[in-house]
């Protein structure tokens, strides 16, 4: 994987506990509330579908992911549980692939 030096990207190696603890703080930041990792951002009056673009440009930029399709699904970024997920899974290597 390679990174833009303007763009930190965490080590692969990075657990899923980080990737959520930064989620957590970009959401506190950007909210001015404080969040759980199972509260849903998006019921209750919670954030706006505009905001799930500004997610998907954070975990995007900050994990060097991309994410496309059906990983666009609201579903995923319902939670900070589900977005750790999300990075996580889209953070391994492609079947098939050489990982490099």
């Amino acid at each position: 994987m390679t990174t833009s030096p303007d763009r930190p990207v965490p080590e692969p190696a990075g657990d899923a506990d980080t990737v959520r603890t930064d989620l957590l703080q970009f959401l506190a930041k950007h909210t001015g509330r404080e969040w759980t990792t199972d509260a849903d951002v998006f019921g209750n009056g919670g954030l706006s579908s505009i905001f799930a673009m500004e997610l998907v440009v954070h975990l995007e930029r900050t994990y060097g992911i991309a994410i496309r399709g059906a990983d666009l699904r609201m579903d995923n970024f319902r939670t900070v549980q589900r977005m750790g997920t999300l990075v996580e899974r889209l953070r391994q290597p492609a079947p098939g692939g050489s990982g490099a």
